[in-house]
């Protein structure tokens, strides 16, 4: 691709910042978004499969733990950013129907034009996350995908308890909640997302960096949790983890340890 070919930069004021869409340079059809020159989402449009961060590769070990490749399955996205996951689920799983909820409408408008969903099966509404998720009809859900950010902070609803209430209530039996947080040490955020979680589903883990437990900046932090009856595939999401070689998947004691609950 010569230079007067490449696409460029594109650079406008969104709801919540001001974002970029960035071509890789590497790889043809590949964008990173960011939001006020923090990295929020990347997407490669001709290989959605392609997920270049590691927050979204765990989260898709979360959607591949709901169902094997090819079955379909009914998601609820809390949060589009550039429609990342939305555009892996319909690549990898056709016939599925997802709903997604963005309250940033310039950003949506933004990917929109610029880096269009072309998949069958997506649906997306500007709205609130806490309004549609109480909207939403129980059971009607195989799983709940929550990485909405107002900027570099998570959005306020997704960090509440009656919101993971209403995750629980809107997933069918065995339905998966799974929860993206940027946070740091003391991790108080971490601790408040997933204690909300372990009042109201069967089973929770985090799924983190090596070295969670150590000092040092921002990371992600993954919170997947299942309704009962029965347990989550933890054998699975920690194989898919520690692919990943800074990678580990915390249960039990040790996640109860990581968030202060000992």
């Amino acid at each position: 691709m010569t230079s007067r070919t490449r696409p460029r930069s594109v650079v406008e004021r969104v709801d919540w910042g001001i974002a970029e869409l960035v071509p890789d340079p590497r790889r043809r059809g590949g964008w990173t978004l960011y939001i006020d020159d923090a990295a929020q989402s990347y997407v490669c449009l001709p290989t959605p499969t392609h997920l270049e961060f590691t927050y979204a590769r765990r989260l898709a070990s979360v959607i591949d733990a709901a169902a094997p490749a090819g079955h379909p399955l009914r998601v609820l996205h809390l949060g589009g950013g550039a429609m990342t996951l939305p555009r892996f689920v319909a690549a990898t799983r056709p016939g599925s129907r997802q709903d997604v909820i963005e309250s940033d409408r310039k950003l949506y408008t933004l990917i929109r034009r610029h880096l269009p969903v072309t998949a069958d099966g997506i649906k997306v509404r500007i709205a609130d996350a806490r309004d549609a998720v109480a909207a939403a009809a129980a059971d009607e859900f195989d799983l709940v995908i929550a990485d909405a950010y107002q900027g570099e902070r998570i959005a306020p609803e997704l960090t509440t308890e009656r919101l993971a209430a209403e995750a629980a209530r809107i997933l069918r039996p065995g339905g998966m909640y799974a929860v993206n947080i940027v946070d740091a040490p003391p991790f108080v955020l971490t601790r408040t997302i997933a204690v909300a979680a372990q009042g109201h589903f069967a089973d929770t883990c985090l799924l983190a960096d090596a070295d969670i437990d150590r000092d040092g900046g921002q990371r992600n932090v993954i919170l997947v949790a299942i309704t009962g009856p029965g347990s989550l595939p933890l054998d699975q999401l920690a194989r898919a983890t520690t692919q990943s070689p800074r990678g580990r998947l915390l249960h039990g004691s040790d996640l109860n340890r990581a968030i202060g609950q000992t």
